[in-house]
């Protein structure tokens, strides 16, 4: 029986003036799937996260989420339904012990934090709130850098510590947008065995410009072009897709005898 279909977005859209980022895209992800989004650069893959993720509103279309529609609740509404994502550019504290920089986010987005008493009351440091941290720290390779300045780390690094930020906030689909950008390829290599152990637990999207990077390890590819989605499903058949083929290498044969260098 087919997993349910845990996220959808029907005829979104997303325009900045005259400019349509994000053209009438009907995307659909099931429950513990792999999904991949592959497209060159400027295609609309991140502002489709965005609008996924509450980031923007959409111009039309919708968004639902279980089959709730979802379009009108902001980031912060989508976090808590477990609808968490990372960012090509890493962003984190580097000011706050990586530990911290946790901590930080999981009271963020904890509802009893919201309150004036707890604000002034209230213990971020609570047993439960600092044991899902280390948690997460456990998964990602960095318990024992927990109380280290987030400036001392590597890039590769900082990069582990933003993907433990989102466990942390206890996902239900994790939504990675480029996780291996600016890492060296030793650094590659480290992230992207921590997120074939993250497959088995969360349902996964992945937006990567280098497609060779995710081949191996998504089950289902989509390919965005100029804000419109162009080609979906089994990675094999999708490369071999003539607008593609054409899109990404000029030509039409499939297969090729290999894939473009860093492509």
């Amino acid at each position: 029986m087919p997993e349910e279909v845990i996220l959808q977005s029907r005829n979104l859209s997303k325009r900045f003036g005259d400019f349509t980022a994000v053209d009438r895209v009907d995307y659909q992800l099931r429950r513990g799937e792999v999904a991949g989004i592959i497209g060159p650069n400027g295609a609309g893959k991140s502002t489709f996260f965005n609008l996924l993720t509450g980031l923007f509103p959409p111009t039309e279309g919708t968004v639902t989420y279980r089959g709730t529609d979802i379009t009108a609740q902001g980031a912060h509404k989508r976090v808590a339904l477990g609808l968490i994502r990372t960012f090509q550019l890493v962003s984190v504290f580097d000011s706050l012990s990586v530990l911290d920089n946790l901590v930080l986010a999981a009271v963020h987005f904890r509802p009893e934090s919201r309150g004036l008493l707890w604000r002034f009351l209230g213990n971020p440091h609570a047993p439960a709130v600092v044991d899902n941290c280390r948690a997460a720290l456990e998964t990602v390779g960095l318990a024992q850098k927990l109380n280290l300045p987030a400036s001392e780390l590597s890039y590769g690094d900082k990069r582990k510590l933003e993907i433990a930020l989102a466990l942390a906030l206890r996902p239900q689909v994790l939504l990675l947008d480029e996780p291996f950008a600016g890492l060296s390829e030793v650094e590659i290599t480290e992230v992207l065995d921590l997120i074939h152990r993250l497959k088995e637990e969360f349902t996964l999207v992945i937006i990567e410009h280098k497609i060779t990077r995710i081949l191996g390890l998504v089950t289902r590819l989509s390919v965005m072009h100029e804000g419109r989605l162009i080609a979906d499903g089994p990675p094999d058949s999708v490369l071999c897709d003539e607008t593609v083929r054409r899109v990404y290498w000029g030509e039409v044969t499939c297969p090729a005898p290999e894939l473009p260098r860093g492509a």
